[in-house]
């Protein structure tokens, strides 16, 4: 997958993602994703690649690193809770869909339920 193609899935799926907005805290080189105001994704070309960094499970995350060569721990991030998606490799659109809604449903549940934008236990589930 090409980098610009790996970020526009990302930014393509956080509009599908009730109360997610992107800001610009860090200035122009990074995109911070947020929802209620708790960063989900961030987007950068900074490292010289396109590359897409999400919150992850810590055993999921590892699982995904020694599946996927083009997922590393977490570019400036807590290597245990965040991974970077790197492009060129494997790495499909689905799998990148399920990443970035993952990591805002790690986020939203974390929220007081008052401030929830979706119920993280039933939103996006296939099976419905």
């Amino acid at each position: 997958m090409q980098g610009d193609t790996l970020q526009q899935y990302a930014r393509d799926r956080v509009e599908e993602l009730p109360g997610a907005g992107l800001e610009h805290p860090f200035g122009p080189d990074w995109e911070v994703f947020k929802v209620r105001e708790k960063v989900f994704m961030l987007i950068t070309d900074i490292t010289g690649e396109p590359i897409v960094i999400v919150k992850a499970d810590p055993e999921d995350g590892k699982a995904l690193r020694e599946e996927h060569e083009d997922i590393t721990p977490g570019y400036h991030m807590n290597k245990q809770h965040w991974i970077t998606l790197h492009p060129g490799g494997d790495l499909q659109k689905r799998l990148v869909d399920d990443l970035v809604t993952e990591s805002y449903l790690l986020v939203v549940e974390n929220l007081p339920h008052a401030t929830r934008p979706v119920d993280p236990e039933t939103f996006g589930r296939r099976d419905q």
